[in-house]
């Protein structure tokens, strides 16, 4: 149990959090609406806004259990991630899930990037929408894990259809207008 704690106690010091000032009157916004149905979320910066729709999409891709689809997006979120100071220990979390050989690697890495994504976004200026952070308690093995999504609705990525709804809203990261 101490080395777990230990282990999040590091990953949450060294997790993807860059704090810089934001520069008043940036209007720099992104949007793109969700194709799953979900809460459209609107950022500021728009390299955190391609952190979130590439993080959405692995999250997806994990639920539906989309082996390729995930490797493909975790690339794709692996070069966002390289881009934003702060974040390059997180990329290197989504190249192991990018060059994983199996799903269940894929899943087991996820925890650890959502970890740190989780920390960007608890920081980042969200203009539009709600970010939920969901739990479930079952996920590693009964360790538990934690992802982000864009509705309230539990759509678990650790277990997909095996257990599509275990899970619960634990945070609601919401826009500071």
């Amino acid at each position: 149990m101490r080395k777990y704690l230990a282990v999040m106690l590091i990953t949450g010091i060294v997790s993807c959090t860059n704090t810089e000032k934001k520069v008043a009157g940036n209007s720099d916004t992104t949007s793109i609406a969700d194709k799953t149905g979900g809460e459209i979320v609107e950022l500021k910066d728009a390299k955190v806004q391609a952190i979130y729709n590439g993080y959405i999409a692995l999250k997806d891709a994990l639920v539906s259990t989309k082996f390729e689809e995930a490797q493909k997006t975790a690339a794709l979120l692996k070069t966002d991630l390289a881009k934003y100071k702060g974040c390059e220990s997180t990329a290197l979390i989504a190249d192991k899930i990018a060059t994983s050989k199996d799903i269940a690697t894929q899943r087991k890495e996820f925890t650890s990037l959502s970890n740190d994504v989780i920390a960007l976004f608890k920081h980042a200026d969200i203009t539009k929408g709600a970010i939920f952070v969901q739990h479930c308690p079952m996920a590693n093995n009964g360790d538990g894990g934690d992802w982000l999504s864009n509705e309230q609705k539990i759509q678990n990525p650790y277990y997909g259809d095996e257990m599509m709804e275990c899970g619960r809203v634990v945070e609601t990261i919401n826009s500071t207008k």
